[in-house]
């Protein structure tokens, strides 16, 4: 029975602000680290400064533009119900696969990729916004099924085929980190929503069935295979990426070289560093305790999700919450990893620390939709 203290706090929940009912900590861990990363940028892209002239602020400036907008949309996904917003899946759905199937005509090309539409300004990556339209598609779906009822096979393997047709899209590009991010949400998503163990296994023994198929055949060229596998190999010539973070991550010791000292980071020594090894410069310049720092947040925020996704009042809130942890938690593993020499090179971003316009937005409206599950309880 309800007691009234308990129904006065009920109440209390139902009619207040809906920014008085959001996770503070979520807000405040995320801008922590939307700082760090700013900060970061800055670092890797100011250039060498000389007498008379002052250093680079292009990137930052436009990563702070990002950032605005991320937070914009991120605080409209918040205050819109996300159950009411149910209905608008197919089009988001629908504009991903749209937006993906235009790059092989109209995409700019960079590193033997075509992932991004140039819009002058800036460019559009929809790979990083299909992943948000994938993680509200697969928790409506697998959310369909009531309370306790198994999962049919049938169910497992439509949503399976809703993924797997956006990383078809994306495969083409190519960009296979994408692919396995998008992956890393499926399964996060279908392993919460209580598949069978061996329908599980099932799943996991075909997409690694097809990981195999795809790199035996000729639609990847052997170039792009030795890239990919280059980390495991200490001989290979592919590995000088990896090298250079290797020893400006190992350079930083315990406390780091200062900020902006980096010497790695100064002589542009470390390729693609303010964005795929934006590590790098965290490791040389903040050493071993500014790392520790950042992942420790990283864990924080995670943490702070899950809860959220615990605390749902539905399936389908549930399943939002989980693929943005899977999401997040992949992201940051691979990222840090490979700029540890531990994972491949795939080109994916540090969430909310790496330069880019697609990644920071996509990520702060990911974290409004956390919110938005929050904050409309009750209600």
């Amino acid at each position: 029975m309800t007691t009234y203290t308990q129904r006065f706090e009920l109440d209390n929940r139902e009619q207040g602000s809906i920014w008085l009912r959001i996770d503070v900590s979520i807000v405040l861990l995320s801008l922590t680290l939307v700082g760090l990363g700013l900060v970061v940028v800055y670092s890797a892209t100011r250039g060498i400064v000389l007498p008379g002239q002052g250093p680079d602020r292009s990137f930052v400036n436009k990563q702070i533009f990002f950032v605005g907008v991320g937070l914009v949309l991120g605080a409209v996904a918040t205050a819109v119900d996300y159950r009411r917003a149910k209905s608008l899946i197919p089009i988001a759905y629908v504009g991903s696969v749209v937006l993906l199937l235009g790059l092989p005509a109209f995409g700019q090309e960079w590193n033997g990729a075509k992932s991004w539409y140039s819009l002058g300004f800036a460019t559009l990556q929809p790979s990083e916004f299909a992943k948000l339209a994938l993680i509200l598609t697969v928790a409506a779906w697998f959310s369909r099924q009531r309370p306790g009822e198994a999962m049919g096979l049938t169910t497992v393997l439509l949503g399976l085929g809703m993924g797997g047709f956006l990383a078809l899209l994306v495969l083409v590009q190519p960009d296979y980190g994408t692919v396995m991010v998008y992956g890393s949400i499926v399964l996060g998503v279908l392993f919460v929503a209580g598949v069978r163990p061996y329908q599980f296994a099932i799943v996991t023994g075909g997409l690694v069935a097809g990981v195999v198929l795809l790199f035996s055949t000729n639609r990847v060229r052997q170039t792009q295979i030795n890239r990919f596998t280059a980390f495991a190999d200490p001989d290979s010539v592919l590995r000088y990426n990896v090298d250079q973070a290797e020893i400006a991550i190992g350079s930083g010791g315990l406390t780091g070289k200062g900020l902006f000292q980096g010497t790695q980071n100064n002589n542009s020594l470390v390729p693609e560093k303010e964005t795929d090894f934006i590590f790098s410069v965290v490791g040389e310049e903040l050493g071993f305790i500014g790392s520790a720092a950042l992942l420790v947040l990283f864990g924080l925020l995670l943490m702070r999700i899950w809860r959220v996704a615990h605390l749902a009042e539905n399936e389908y809130g549930r399943l939002i919450c989980v693929g943005v942890f899977a999401m997040f938690l992949f992201q940051a593993f691979q990222s840090v990893g490979m700029n540890m020499g531990m994972m491949p090179v795939t080109g994916i971003p540090l969430p909310l620390i790496s330069y880019g316009g697609s990644s920071m937005v996509t990520t702060l409206v990911a974290i409004g939709l956390v919110e938005s599950v929050h904050a409309h309880r009750l209600r």
